[in-house]
Parts: structure tokens; sequence; C-alpha cells
């Protein structure tokens, strides 16, 4: 119930102050102390909403962890803390995931204003999720890592959405285009609803050449999944009954075909047919 002690995770605008909630108002002016990423934006955020005379305490990324147990302890003498970060919502993208499960742990209520996400807005706006999409984040910078997480986001049928920043962003684009492949369609959102947003629409080939143009501006690429694998053949179902018989050369074909049909998803009766061959005149 509001003013109930807790954990209160407030998102505010990424840009357009008219996205700030009025529940978000609500809970800023009526907070015993307000937890934020940097309290000189905050500051601001509180003016242009005519909030004052609230307690404001610093935590973000580095000291998130190491301030997580003051603020639980004031949660359970009896305080209502709001978090907010600089734009957008606490824990998506943004410092929170400790402060919240911190709080979880001691038993402390945790709830939330949603509102604005950064991420998920370019997903909406993208029209490549197919109602599916991963949020990665920032990629590694570089090496091993960074060769592995590509690999294995560019084999995703679901889209992938990513942060980066805008003087990385063309390297990135590079990137992205050798192991999805150039063609594979992307959405480069930047700006969003401020005054100068900017959405991008093409390929990870033609993605470099935009950003090699110059950017400025937080940014969000969103890149569509890979598409989905080709059904088997009746070529691939005898080369996989083969492989089966040579393994298991005293199974019987009804369990050579159940253990086919279940590793190439596909039904027994298609794998029976191929396993008897062309019917004969």
């Amino acid at each position: 119930m509001p003013g109930d002690p807790a954990l209160v995770l407030v998102a505010t605008p990424i840009g357009n102050m008219g996205d700030l909630a009025p529940r978000a108002v609500e809970e800023l002016s009526t907070a015993d102390v307000i937890a934020c990423e940097d309290t000189r934006r905050t500051s601001r955020l509180l003016a242009l909403a005519g909030i004052s005379g609230r307690e404001l305490l610093a935590i973000n990324e580095h000291t998130e962890a190491e301030a997580a147990p003051s603020l639980v302890a004031r949660i359970r003498s009896g305080a209502r803390v709001a978090y907010v970060t600089d734009a957008g919502t606490p824990g998506v993208a943004d410092p929170g995931e400790r402060l919240v499960r911190a709080a979880a742990d001691a038993g402390c209520a945790v709830t939330i204003v949603p509102g604005p996400s950064a991420p998920l807005a370019a997903a909406a706006v993208s029209g490549l999720t197919s109602g599916r999409f991963v949020y990665e984040g920032f990629l590694p910078r570089r090496g091993a890592a960074r060769s592995a997480r590509l690999a294995e986001l560019a084999a995703s049928e679901r889209a992938v959405v990513l942060l980066e920043a805008p003087h990385r962003c063309e390297r990135t684009a590079v990137d992205l285009a050798g192991s999805f492949g150039p063609q594979r369609r992307a959405v480069a959102v930047r700006e969003l609803t401020k005054l100068h947003e900017e959405i991008w629409r093409g390929t990870l080939a033609e993605l470099s050449d935009w950003a090699a143009s110059g950017i400025r501006g937080e940014l969000v690429l969103v890149i569509e999944g890979a598409p989905p694998p080709a059904p088997p053949t009746d070529a691939d179902i005898a080369e996989a009954l083969a492989a089966e018989r040579a393994a298991s050369p005293e199974a019987s074909v009804r369990d050579l075909t159940s253990a086919v049909a279940a590793a190439l998803g596909v039904s027994r009766r298609r794998v029976y047919a191929v396993a008897r061959g062309p019917e004969r005149p």
C-alpha cells in the first residue's frame, strides 16, 4: 500500500518529461528518501516535477552493493524508499538489481512504478521482434568473449536488443555483419523521445555506413532473429537413420524410427516411410 515501508522502483523519462507518470510524481513526493543514480540529475527532475524537500541519497552501479544494507535497514525501520536512475527503469540497463535482491532477501516489500525503458521502446518500434526478443545490453568490448557472444546471438531466432555508445557503433556494426550476415535487418534508435529522435532501418551492411557518418546520443540496436532452420529433407532423414543403425545395429526399425523422429523433430510416420524406401510398383 502507498506509504508502507518498501523499496519502490520508479521509472523516469528517457527524454520527454511528459512521460513522467502521475504515480511516479506521487511516490517521489511522499517517499521518505529518494535513492538515485545521480543527485544532480534527479534534483533537476524533481524541480521540473515541482517536488522539493526530499532527502536524496546517491547510489550508482559502483556503490549499489555497498549501500544496499544501510538502505534495507532504513526500510526495515519503517521508511519508504524510492529508487530512480538517470533515465528509464531501474534494473533494466541501469543499476537497481542488487538493491532489489538485497531488499527481497531481507523480507522487505519491493514494488515498482513502471514507465519508460529505452530497450523496450526500441524493441516496440523496430518491427523485428515477432513477439520475442532478448535484451543483451552491451557486448563484451573485445577478444574471445566478444566473438563467442556474437556467435551465440547470431544463432538465436529471437531478435537481439543491444546498447552501444555512438563512437563504438561503426565497429560493432562491422562485427555484427560478420557474425549475423550482412543482409540481416537491423534498427538503430537514438535520442528516443527527444527533439532529435532518429529511427534508422536497414541491413547490418548498411548500418556501418550510417554509423560512419557520425552520430550522437544514446543508441539502442535491434537486430532481427535468425531464420528458423530449414526442415529436414528425406536425404537428411536417411542419413540420420544410417547413423543410428551404425550406432545401434541391434535396434528394431521401430526404435530407430522413434530415435530419428525425436532427433530431427519430424513425425515417426515420415521417418518410417523413408526407412521403408520407395514403394515398388
